[in-house]
């Protein structure tokens, strides 16, 4: 740069170095503008189970904090009920159905999210952000789909839920972890007799396996501190993270320091380490000075386990301590397509763009994320066809904005518009009864032909358009 500078004064004199000088700081003015995005993505979180949410028991002062200074959305939707669909939605911004229409993935296959789809990823990496995916990826462990192969520069995490088991034809780094008594030559058993432990997972780095099986207790933290590295290492420049935490994924774990903390079980020391993970995350952003250049989004992939005697459980003599999360006052858990299944407790946060203490109520999901996120980076959208639309209007809060959705569907079982769903032969009004205690179909044959209507062109429309998923062909 000195020798260009010198040449410029040389050869053209002072005028043309402050014509240089300006469009250099007018390029940095406009990197300067370009926010960063955080995506924080919870394993298996009930809409109950925040503070701002309504938890009796379990404390969120970091992520209440968020929603003090930022919106809480009250009827936002994850795309799926479990957790490979609901993640190629948020990452794609298409229903799953179009994207491959994976189901929930295990270590013993050979698919994933087809590398010719953009994700949020690809698509920011093009126009010069740092890229990131700290925790549980779970769109396909083999090379050919994890994040580095998907607009990622790194990847930290584990591939696949807790509560899986290792692919034995997975690379190992050669400076790999070995815990728990396991040896390479007990790896090599396991493979001979094609046969690994479940609940014990690998941990990643980029494309290998860095440590067997993962210490699951120190996940949330050590996430966190390499969250808190990247942002730090990329504060000068746009990046995106995408933290998609293991916890509250069952086998529970917590770090010793929120372990027995709770007042809600082992599940709530989860929850309530992963709000001490979004303070780390805030407190970093404001001592760079970025936190009103970064929009952060907090929800989960989808509802609650549905665990026997999930309402009370008898720990440490404590009747009234959860051993699984709520959804409270919604219907349903995971794997449903009611409610508590899909409708995620979901916080956005970006100082100076989003008005303090403010609360929508309008339809969006994680499929808007993507094109939220073009709009506000400037971006291209994929050329492919997606699902989602920028709900831009809505985070702003400004006045008469509503739901860019005319229906939202719930995989292609159901459909909501407006206050009415319809699943099945079951239509709910959500404005008077969000349980979805009453079904008044019968009373509004109407409105159920009509919304029969859309699911099955919905239905149809998919069908006819659907994308393959990603195979690897042995062959």
């Amino acid at each position: 740069m000195d020798y260009t500078r010198r040449t410029f004064i040389k050869t053209a004199g002072l005028g043309v170095m402050a014509s240089v000088l300006g469009g250099c700081a007018i390029a940095q003015k406009k990197m300067q503008q370009q926010p960063n995005f955080i995506v924080i993505f919870i394993d298996d979180q009930g809409y109950q189970d925040l503070g701002c949410f309504g938890s009796p028991n379990i404390k969120t002062p970091n992520i209440d904090q968020m929603a003090k200074e930022g919106m809480r959305f009250t009827d936002f939707y994850s795309a799926a009920s479990v957790c490979t669909p609901s993640r190629a939605a948020l990452l794609t911004g298409c229903y799953p159905e179009r994207v491959g229409n994976l189901r929930v993935l295990f270590p013993n296959q050979k698919k994933g999210l087809n590398p010719e789809e953009t994700t949020i990823a690809g698509m920011l990496k093009k126009t010069g952000y740092a890229t990131a995916c700290i925790g549980k990826w779970h769109l396909g462990h083999l090379k050919e789909f994890l994040p580095t192969r998907h607009g990622f520069d790194s990847y930290y995490g584990i591939p696949y839920s807790n509560d899986m088991w290792i692919d034995l034809n997975m690379k190992l780094a050669k400076d790999i972890k070995l815990r728990e008594g396991m040896t390479l030559e007990g790896i090599a058993r396991q493979t001979e007799k094609k046969k690994a432990k479940r609940n014990l997972v690998p941990l990643m780095r980029n494309e290998e396996v860095i440590e067997y099986p993962a210490d699951q207790s120190t996940l949330t933290k050590r996430y966190t501190e390499e969250a808190v590295r990247f942002i730090s290492e990329n504060s000068k420049k746009p990046f995106f993270l995408y933290l998609p935490h293991t916890m509250p994924h069952i086998p529970l774990y917590a770090s010793p320091e929120f372990e027995g903390k709770s007042d809600a079980g082992l599940y709530g020391d989860c929850i309530e380490e992963i709000d001490w993970s979004v303070g780390q995350i805030v407190e970093t952003l404001k001592k760079h000075g970025i936190d009103k250049d970064t929009f952060v989004v907090y929800t989960s992939d989808n509802g609650p386990w549905d665990l026997k005697g999930n309402a009370t459980n008898k720990v440490k003599g404590n009747m009234n301590r959860r051993i699984g999360g709520s959804a409270l006052p919604l219907r349903g858990y995971k794997f449903q397509k009611w409610e508590g299944g899909m409708r995620e407790p979901t916080v956005m946060w970006w100082p100076g763009r989003i008005g303090a203490g403010r609360e929508c109520n309008e339809i969006a999901g994680t499929i808007d994320i993507l094109p939220t996120i073009a709009a506000l980076s400037g971006a291209n959208l994929p050329e492919k066809k997606i699902d989602g639309k920028s709900i831009i209007a809505l985070i702003e809060g400004r006045e008469g904005a509503k739901s860019p959705h005319e229906a939202y569907f719930y995989r292609t079982e159901a459909v909501r518009c407006g206050k009415w769903k319809l699943k099945k032969n079951e239509l709910f009004d959500l404005s008077e009864d969000i349980s979805e205690s009453k079904n008044v179909a019968q009373q509004n044959l109407e409105v159920v032909t009509q919304l029969k209507k859309l699911l099955d062109e919905h239905r149809d429309e998919l069908e006819k358009n659907k994308r393959p998923c990603g195979i690897v062909d042995d062959k």
